[in-house]
């Protein structure tokens, strides 16, 4: 049903498109006066600047064969500092992801060399282990998960191919690619449907520029993700106008719909509940266990209100060894939050030559009063794609409203360029 939705939506929008180019007045050959003022400011800024402009900043993909091992794209992750790889398979012999064929091809002869056929992130690797099983229960290395379910025999999870879990997470659905020349306000309109990263080749072969396809033939390709182009945005920040300026609650850029966990939930029953809802984080709430039969999760309407004390989330899956997953993931989230911690700190995984030290995670939030401004700031500079909505003061400071996503930010940055743009064409048409 969401691949439907999603694809109707993006179809919505590609005819959007092509209004707006016959309002400006593209593909009509030559600009008057009156459309290059149209095209000014913000709206303008981000219709001219090209995603390829950003993907060619962007390193080589990182990315597993259709044969690997889920601990092998476990330990690409975690070696790659990346969220999701994508998984490569010979040409001719498989069906994308959402029916994509992105093909990466021999720059000289043209012809097909591989096949992206997925990609696979650590909550699509940890969501296959949580499954509730039939295992042995007296198998050695099944994991007791505390919550009564039937325990899991990771060595046997570990072992099957990742092509094997492709889609497992709603991300996976489906594979997207974006046109070099698909511009930053296109992209962003994209990236605002549930699409938190697509492949851009550095050259394409296409001729008819559609700001997301899901065929493509390229030699090179480059992920381009929600945070690339949030990033843009903070560099950018001067010739982004008042957008900036104007508050969460003003923008309406926070969702309150949001699922907490309590800091004594098990690590397998915060996977399982981040599956059921689709999210790769939730907030850790200090709030005593839920009641709820059979699970530990303690959902919003017992969770807002709560204090929040830090963030669970897909990053901190990745970043746990997989010869430690088998301890790990019986243990608290607070728990698991703490050996987290102390093996980025430990420094047991060599450094590459362009990466930080690890710094400690610090829980990122903000306020309804909060600028547009400020949540991009701090996401940017936290690498996170969430912040969450708090409010009080003294005892009660930190207390659970809302998120404010990376969704959420480009939504609302396009929609207020749009609306910008039109008040312009009106005024120029006047």
């Amino acid at each position: 049903y969401f691949q439907n939705w999603q694809m109707a939506q993006l179809r919505a929008f590609a005819n959007e498109q092509h209004q707006q180019e016959a309002l400006h007045g593209h593909g009509h050959g030559g600009d008057s006066d009156s459309n290059k003022k149209a095209r000014a400011g913000l709206c303008g800024v981000l219709r001219e600047r090209k995603v390829v402009e950003l993907a060619r900043a962007k390193r080589r993909l990182v990315e597993v064969p259709y044969t690997a091992t889920l601990a092998n794209a476990a330990n690409a992750l975690l070696a790659g500092r990346v969220s999701a790889v994508t998984v490569a398979a010979p040409p001719g012999h498989w069906i994308g992801a959402g029916g994509s064929l992105i093909v990466e091809s021999d720059p000289a002869t043209g012809a097909a060399r591989k096949h992206y056929i997925g990609m696979v992130n650590m909550l699509d690797i940890l969501t296959h282990i949580a499954e509730t099983g039939h295992d042995d229960d007296d198998d050695a290395s099944a994991v007791k998960d505390g919550g009564g379910s039937p325990p899991v025999d990771l060595d046997r999870r570990m072992s099957v191919p990742v092509s094997s879990v492709i889609g497992h997470s709603l991300e996976g659905l489906t594979l997207w690619t974006l046109h070099p020349n698909t511009s930053l306000l296109d992209c962003m309109e994209t990236f605002s449907k549930g699409v938190h990263r697509a492949l851009v080749p550095l050259e394409s072969s296409a001729d008819n520029v559609v700001a997301v396809e899901l065929v493509e033939s390229a030699p090179v390709y480059r992920m381009l993700t929600q945070m690339d182009v949030v990033r843009f945005l903070r560099a950018h920040g001067a010739e982004l106008g008042g957008v900036l300026s104007r508050t969460v609650r003003e923008l309406g850029a926070a969702s309150e719909a949001v699922l907490a966990v309590a800091s004594r939930t098990k690590v397998i029953e915060a996977i399982r509940t981040m599956r059921a809802a689709s999210l790769t984080a939730v907030p850790v709430v200090d709030a005593p266990m839920d009641a709820y039969p059979g699970t530990a999760a303690l959902f919003v309407r017992q969770g807002r209100g709560k204090k929040v004390v830090e963030t669970f989330s897909a990053t901190d899956l990745r970043d746990c060894p997989v010869a430690q997953l088998r301890s790990w993931l019986g243990a608290s989230v607070a728990e698991f939050k703490d050996k987290v911690a102390e093996y980025r700190r430990d420094g047991s995984r060599p450094l590459d030559a362009e990466e930080e030290p690890p710094r400690p995670r610090e829980m990122v939030t903000c306020s309804f009063q909060s600028t547009l401004g400020e949540v991009i700031e701090k996401a940017a500079a936290s690498h996170v794609h969430r912040l969450w909505v708090v409010d009080g003061e003294g005892e009660e400071e930190g207390l659970l409203r809302g998120v404010v996503s990376l969704t959420d930010v480009l939504r609302v940055v396009r929609e207020a360029a749009l609306g910008e743009d039109r008040e312009l064409h009106d005024i120029v048409s006047s």
